[in-house]
């Protein structure tokens, strides 16, 4: 991140308005078009294929193998006040999390140790993959799935079946150790 940052900020301030260039790790929705025109990647990703990672969050179809407190301490290590406009994570975590006390107990303390380290940002997903999956196959069902896509929400049926939805889907569902 500190490589980015750096790169970016040494460009001159732009001509026109004299405003210095920023990094913001926030991309909305363009992290499906830059996976249509990203080439291949070292960890096997195709050219041209599945969307790149929505921010800073770990890139989806469980390259995230080590749980939500190895992506929580990897993000924090970074320093947000560099960008200025700080960075995006998503998590999606499985819904039998909130079946007990003690479970919702532990995730409260993650998110507070996420932040004691020094993390900027988290939205959390509470959804199956096989619920998102029964969605697409009778969305007249599911008209009032709410998700988190990438800095907003958006009812899951509306959202691009073949782009933002089968990314959503393949997010890592995450549980707790």
């Amino acid at each position: 991140m500190d490589e980015v940052v750096d790169l970016i900020e040494s460009y001159p301030p732009s001509p026109v308005r004299k405003a210095s260039k920023r990094a913001y790790f926030l991309p909305t929705t363009v992290h499906v078009y830059f996976g249509k025109v990203t080439g291949a990647t070292p960890d096997g990703r195709e050219a041209g294929g599945f969307p790149v990672s929505e921010g800073v969050s770990p890139v989806q179809g469980g390259m995230d193998r080590k749980g939500i407190a190895a992506v929580f301490r990897s993000v924090a290590k970074c320093d947000w006040d560099k960008t200025g406009g700080g960075a995006l994570l998503n998590q999606k975590l499985t819904p039998d999390i909130f079946d007990s006390e003690e479970n919702i107990k532990k995730l409260a303390q993650l998110i507070r140790t996420f932040f004691r380290l020094g993390g900027h940002h988290v939205q959390f997903n509470v959804v199956s993959a096989e619920l998102l999956r029964e969605a697409q196959r009778k969305p007249q069902d599911f008209q009032d799935l709410m998700v988190r896509v990438a800095g907003y929400s958006d009812y899951f049926v509306n959202l691009p079946e073949g782009g933002l939805q089968e990314e959503i889907v393949q997010r890592t569902e995450q549980e707790l150790l």
